[in-house]
C-alpha cells in the first residue's frame, strides 16, 4: 500500500514541473490498521473435509497442490450468529494461551511478579 504523493516546481515559480513518487504510509496508520484487524479478529470452525488435500491433477509432480487449490477451505464462524469473515479478516481456530499466567502443561513460566 503505497500513497503517491507529488511537487510542483519550475523557473521562477512557474509550477511547469510536476515531480511524483510513491511512499509508504506512516507506521501510525499501518499499526492502526492492523491493530484494528487483530482486535476484530474472528474464532472460525473448519469442517474437517476442508482439511484433506484436494485430488492431484498433475502427474508430473504428484506431490504439489495446484495453487489455485492450495487454500481453498471455508472456514464458518464459532457463533452461528455472525457473519462470515471476508477476505482480509483475520481469524484464529483456537483462543491464544493467557501468557500473563503460568501454563506448565505448555511451559509457560508467566509473567507474575517477575
Amino acid at each position: 500500500l503505497t500513497i503517491g504523493e507529488g511537487k510542483c516546481h519550475g523557473m521562477s515559480g512557474s509550477r511547469t514541473i510536476k515531480t511524483c513518487w510513491m511512499r509508504l504510509p506512516s507506521f501510525r496508520s499501518t499499526d492502526d490498521g492492523l491493530k484494528g484487524r487483530v482486535d476484530g479478529a474472528a474464532l472460525v470452525m473448519m469442517k474437517s473435509t476442508d482439511l484433506e488435500l484436494p485430488a492431484h491433477r498433475n502427474d508430473v509432480a504428484p506431490h504439489r497442490v495446484p495453487r489455485r487449490d492450495r487454500y481453498r477451505f471455508q472456514v464458518r464462524p464459532h457463533n452461528p450468529d455472525h457473519k462470515s469473515p471476508g477476505i482480509k479478516d483475520l481469524v484464529y481456530l483456537e483462543p491464544s494461551p493467557g501468557f500473563c499466567e503460568k501454563n506448565p502443561r505448555l511451559g509457560l513460566p508467566g509473567t507474575h511478579r517477575r
